[in-house]
């Protein structure tokens, strides 16, 4: 017997120990399916969207049920009521992040993605402070975009009404808004490092939303015997990491602490104010992979949700015309969009974000961790567990959004056309552990898009009624499909 196969068998049986032992703890665990050992509820998930399979699993469980994702125990929460009562409600209980296999590898454990306890505390609110004071859901940071839709109208203008794939040019766009927060840069479109660096941010992506990844998360050490698929994508995160740590050398050799010019710098300063904490979390590791964090989840969910909504004005030309008609009456050509406009544009706010809920971008959100026996709704979630807030069925939630599996931009309108908030609107999650790039994004997608649709009327080279808005991939993001676009000047 070789010895990729002793390890295999002896990881199996290690998890059949575990399964055993879990099952005959003594606590009210919630219910749900029955599972196998090994692979537990495994054979039951549809592996190209298992996020329905869990919500059918929630008509006959309820909604909190208790799945076997392997030899991991995971608690599903499904339905805004039940969401919120986790996240919002005992907020405190739930702000453990699982360490969640890809991530933790490609982190190395640090940062502020998947940190829990007091590194997490420290590293979310300096990450925070420091967003806020460089401009997030701020003017500063509006001017950023502001020129950065400059930029991208510019190159979308060069293709002279031709088919061209929107893809890249977006990531580029979105990551260049993140580059100036973090690195106090951004990159020429035609850089071709920044161009290898997005073609890397989409394969981690798509891989992480991949069956293989899903099962990577799951078995990894199974995974790295009998797949070398991740290990590839791997060398290109380490890629990622290179890029980040020679940005880093360069802050350290031009720092000005009297004057930070971005992210770096402030956590270079503040690293240097607890030098002789033995205990502090302001070090090179946090560093790098908080830099990643904030690198990697600001440019994909951010472009791919401004190319959903390219796919859906393709196919809903009606709706395309209504904003712009909405557009020319408020701004016309005359200046860039802000954030003031949005309260003069209810019905292009309210098609925005009904392309963010019906895109539905992080079905699973990051999966939560209980980190100490969690009681909630009469059930243990025992220490150890994984937490999974199913965001899709909050925003496909039947009570409370009218037509939740069509794209309708009435769920975000009143009977007199103003716009309306609805609680259920969680694209972002919710709690302490909410994405903390949320008003950034935001700021994105309305400049982004009203500067677009100012300037160009947005077609496909084929029939409109052939785009596809069900997902290419759909497991730890929804990624969507990719369609050529024909920007036609107005």
């Amino acid at each position: 017997m070789d010895f990729s196969t002793t390890l295999i068998l002896l990881g199996l049986s290690a998890a059949l120990i575990w399964f055993l032992h879990v099952r005959t703890r003594k606590v009210r665990l919630p219910p749900g399916p029955p599972a196998l050992p090994i692979i537990g509820n495994l054979l039951q998930i549809d592996k190209n969207a298992p996020f329905k399979s869990f919500v059918e699993f929630s008509k006959s469980y309820g909604p909190v049920m208790t799945l076997q994702l392997g030899w991991q125990r995971t608690v599903v929460l499904t339905g805004f009521d039940t969401v919120k009562e986790a996240l919002v409600d005992q907020a405190e209980d739930f702000t453990g992040r699982a360490p969640v296999p890809f991530l933790h590898r490609a982190t190395r454990g640090f940062g502020l993605g998947i940190s829990n306890g007091d590194r997490w505390r420290q590293l979310r609110r300096f990450t925070l402070t420091t967003l806020r004071d460089f401009g997030m859901g701020r003017k500063g940071m509006e001017e950023w975009i502001q020129e950065e839709s400059r930029h991208l109208r510019d190159r979308i203008q060069s293709f002279k009404g031709k088919p061209f794939d929107p893809s890249i040019l977006l990531s580029r766009t979105v990551s260049n808004v993140i580059c100036c927060l973090v690195f106090g840069q951004r990159f020429s479109y035609d850089d071709e490092k920044f161009l290898e660096l997005m073609a890397t941010i989409s394969e981690v992506t798509r891989f992480n939303s991949s069956p293989t990844g899903m099962m990577y998360n799951i078995f990894p050490w199974l995974m790295a015997c009998v797949s070398a698929k991740q290990q590839a994508v791997f060398e290109r995160v380490e890629m990622i990491r290179e890029f980040v740590m020679k940005k880093i050398q360069e802050h350290k050799e031009t720092l000005d602490q009297s004057s930070p010019r971005d992210f770096i710098d402030c956590f270079l300063i503040r690293a240097d104010q607890e030098k002789d904490n033995p205990s502090t979390e302001f070090h090179f590791d946090n560093l790098v992979a908080t830099v990643m964090n904030l690198f990697l989840a600001g440019t994909e969910t951010t472009s791919s949700t401004i190319r959903y909504a390219f796919g859906v004005l393709m196919k809903h030309h009606k709706i395309q015309e209504k904003m712009q008609q909405e557009i020319d009456a408020v701004i016309r050509k005359e200046r860039c969009p802000n954030m003031e406009d949005r309260k003069s544009l209810p019905f292009t706010d309210a098609v925005i974000h009904e392309v963010q809920r019906f895109l539905d971008i992080v079905p699973f959100s990051v999966p939560h961790y209980a980190l100490q026996d969690i009681s909630f709704k009469g059930y243990t979630i025992p220490k150890g567990t994984v937490i999974v807030p199913l965001l899709h069925s909050v925003l496909k939630d039947e009570k409370q959004w009218a037509n939740p599996i069509s794209f309708d931009p009435q769920h975000f309108l009143d009977q007199n056309g103003n716009f309306k908030k609805n609680p259920a609107f969680l694209p972002f999650s919710a709690g302490k552990r909410s994405c903390v790039g949320e008003s950034l994004a935001r700021m994105e997608l309305f400049i982004f898009l009203v500067a677009i649709l100012q300037d160009f009327s947005l077609s496909c080279p084929e029939d409109p009624d052939s785009i596809n808005l069900i997902p290419e991939y759909s497991s730890f993001a929804n990624l969507p499909r990719r369609y050529d676009v024909i920007a036609t000047p107005r």
